[in-house]
């Protein structure tokens, strides 16, 4: 009768434990909920910045002819290079579409460092092997961040990702930095 006792002690006191655990673990969920809520919406936010400060920099205003166009040479990524006459007082570096005879020099240095790493990769990456071969923390919002440059470099020619997530070099881009 003793251990009848005592085992019935020991099942509620674990049955309790358990109801505290399983609480816990619901407050853990809404907290990461949570989280992931802010890191998408600092992302979006940083992405409107970087539309904005790309339409900004240019000191002629460019006509609205719909989603799907190709931005032109004159768009533009976070960075340095202060903008001409009329444009935007903060920092911007222009990112070049690829022509023929074109080098990687015409490039702000964070995508030269990206073309190095796949140039001597020797194949496609994902945005967060890539990181990690910069030397960078494997962290969400360094690889958001990178995935964004790696997206604008292959809308202008420098990249492609024939698979989706994994960057290549081009082969023109390839033969003329080999």
């Amino acid at each position: 009768m003793v251990e009848a006792i005592a085992m019935g002690s020991l099942l509620e006191e674990l049955a309790r434990r358990e109801a505290a655990a399983r609480e816990r673990v619901e407050r853990l969920r809404e907290r990461l909920a949570a989280e992931e809520q802010t890191l998408s919406r600092l992302v979006v936010t940083r992405q409107t910045v970087e539309e904005i400060l790309g339409e900004t920099a240019s000191p002629v205003q460019r006509p609205q002819t719909g989603a799907g166009d190709e931005p032109d040479d004159h768009d533009t990524a976070g960075g340095n290079r202060v903008a001409g006459t009329g444009g935007s007082p903060i920092g911007v570096v222009t990112v070049p579409r690829w022509r023929p005879g074109m080098n990687s020099s015409v490039l702000p240095r964070a995508y030269q460092d990206v073309l190095e790493v796949l140039a001597d990769a020797g194949g496609g990456m994902r945005a967060g092997k890539i990181v990690a071969a910069l030397g960078l923390p494997v962290e969400a919002a360094k690889v958001e961040g990178l995935r964004s440059k790696l997206k604008r470099l292959v809308e202008r020619g420098w990249l492609s990702e024939d698979i989706p997530g994994v960057f290549t070099m081009t082969g023109q881009v390839r033969t003329r930095l080999g």
